[in-house]
């Protein structure tokens, strides 16, 4: 019975060798193969740039269930092939979050409203509108992100999101990545893909909530107010509709959430989307850029305080959470030689711009 098993082992080992042995010789001269248990050891020479080894293979490996390693030891390199386990999903967590997020916006939708729920806790219903829309908004963001990286073969996450007591109940949404990235066209439909949905998602939502009654709201003892500073995309939609001021329907509100998220995550500098856009357009060089972000943060935030007598703290606290952010710097996608096509490299500078056009100096003050 142990021969048996033993012959069937080594039968399914050669079919294994058999199947990846074509794609791994185009990029790498094979002189030896080892085993060790499951994992495969092919000693060679690669036939290409080393980076790109890997660039290479990755997709017909990920394809067959297996990840791989090049690695150069002891005067020789060495292609460590091992079978990927799939990680089991525990989609009730996300589903848990997402309840408990629905919760928590509802609250605070609740509380745009101008509904004491201590006295009337049933009319948390009120505020289902705005949190109908922060979901929709943060929520086609994540989704885009999901959506194309599944289709460039890469493993993901559903969606997180993150219940927390800010004025709009949630902290967003993360998804989760597993493995490499394939190359820098994978990097960069990935990075834009959330930011340009969700910023799409935030226009449909700002021009309902324009065209929705401002409800009329009696503050609520001991809440804290904000002025919100609005955006250029925001007054042109409002110029659009027909309507002024900062005095927003809750919807609207929500509307502006997206476009301030949206910012935030086109920053050039680490890993956020902008960071991941920036390295695909230009490669190593984006990380000049990501380093000086946060030095461009600190001095708005520095020219806010002491210029304008304003509320700059938003910027400083980016900053700070830039540098150490960005500090790690971006891993490098496998294929990472691969130089974006124009229309990519054009798609990039336009969703640049539409950031920009998101930015205020001042987003939200305290009304005292």
């Amino acid at each position: 019975m142990k021969q048996r098993r033993k012959g069937q082992e080594n039968s399914d080992t050669e079919e294994m060798i058999s199947r990846i042995y074509p794609y791994i010789t185009r990029v790498f001269d094979i002189y030896e193969i080892q085993k060790s248990g499951e994992i495969l050891y092919f000693f060679g020479t690669p036939k290409t740039d080393a980076e790109n080894v890997m660039g290479e293979l990755w997709a017909p490996l990920e394809q067959r269930g297996l990840g791989g390693t090049l690695k150069y030891e002891l005067g020789e390199h060495v292609l460590i092939v091992t079978p990927v386990k799939k990680a089991k999903e525990k989609h009730w967590v996300n589903l848990a979050l997402f309840i408990a997020t629905v919760f928590t916006t509802m609250i605070c939708g609740a509380w745009l409203f101008g509904v004491d729920l201590w006295s009337e806790p049933l009319q948390i219903f009120q505020g289902l509108p705005f949190t109908l829309a922060i979901l929709a908004v943060l929520g086609s963001h994540e989704m885009a992100h999901y959506a194309m990286a599944r289709h460039h073969g890469m493993k993901t996450s559903l969606p997180y999101f993150i219940p927390f007591p800010t004025f709009i109940g949630t902290m967003g949404a993360v998804i989760r990545y597993r493995g490499p990235i394939p190359d820098r066209k994978a990097l960069f439909d990935v990075g834009i893909a959330g930011p340009l949905v969700g910023l799409l998602v935030s226009i449909v939502v700002t021009i309902i909530g324009l065209n929705l009654d401002v409800p009329a709201v009696k503050p609520l003892p001991d809440s804290l107010m904000f002025e919100l500073g609005l955006p250029p995309l925001f007054v042109m939609l409002q110029k659009l509709v027909g309507v002024t001021g900062s005095n927003l329907h809750p919807v609207a509100f929500a509307g502006w959430v997206g476009m301030f998220v949206t910012l935030l995550n086109l920053l050039p500098a680490g890993q956020l989307d902008g960071g991941h856009v920036l390295r695909a357009m230009l490669g190593k060089k984006a990380d000049w850029v990501s380093s000086m972000m946060p030095r461009i943060l600190l001095m708005i935030g520095i020219y806010v305080v002491y210029g304008l007598k304003g509320d700059g703290f938003i910027w400083i606290f980016w900053a700070l959470f830039l540098w150490a952010f960005a500090a790690a710097g971006h891993p490098s996608p496998l294929h990472d030689k691969m130089k974006l096509d124009r229309k990519r490299i054009l798609i990039g500078i336009l969703t640049f711009i539409l950031g920009l056009l998101c930015f205020t100096l001042i987003p939200f003050k305290p009304i005292t």
